[in-house]
């Protein structure tokens, strides 16, 4: 008996598409490893390591005091305004508590420095913020950077 001519068996595919398949399911990985590789914190170990190797505090406290004392002068002599000044006076005090302990300070309110062990700059940051945000009559430029760079000072 002959076969059905109007029958016609399964075409094979090209072996070339499961090999493009293949491949595509290699890229869509990889992308995903780059992008959860590329994405993590670094260890704790290396930003600590890095971090103390180039915090030196008697030189970090003499940089972060010439800062301080510039924004002073440029207040003094008008180059920059009072709120302005002393809201870099808070910013240089919370970057030196940054560089000089690895807390990221710049983003904490007063009360997150003073649950942290950091009682000294929450009292220092806490005196700045009427300067800083206060609707009334702003204090000296030179009190603020008085008390920032006593706490630097102090810092030990």
């Amino acid at each position: 008996m002959q076969a059905d001519p109007g029958l016609y068996g399964p075409l094979q595919y090209n072996p070339a598409w499961m090999w493009c398949g293949a491949a595509v399911l290699a890229l869509v990985a990889g992308w995903y490893i780059f992008v959860i590789a590329g994405t993590r914190p670094a260890p704790r170990s290396r930003r600590t390591a890095a971090r103390t190797a180039l915090t030196e505090l008697p030189a970090l406290k003499a940089a972060y005091l010439q800062r301080i004392r510039d924004v002073e002068r440029e207040a003094a002599a008008g180059t920059v305004e009072a709120r302005a000044a002393h809201q870099e006076i808070s910013l240089l005090l919370r970057g030196f508590v940054r560089d000089a302990t690895g807390v990221d300070a710049t983003r904490m309110t007063h009360q997150d420095l003073a649950r942290h062990p950091l009682p000294a700059a929450a009292q220092v940051i806490e005196s700045l913020y009427p300067a800083e945000f206060g609707p009334g009559p702003l204090p000296a430029v030179t009190v603020s950077a008085a008390r920032a760079s006593e706490a630097v000072r102090a810092w030990n």
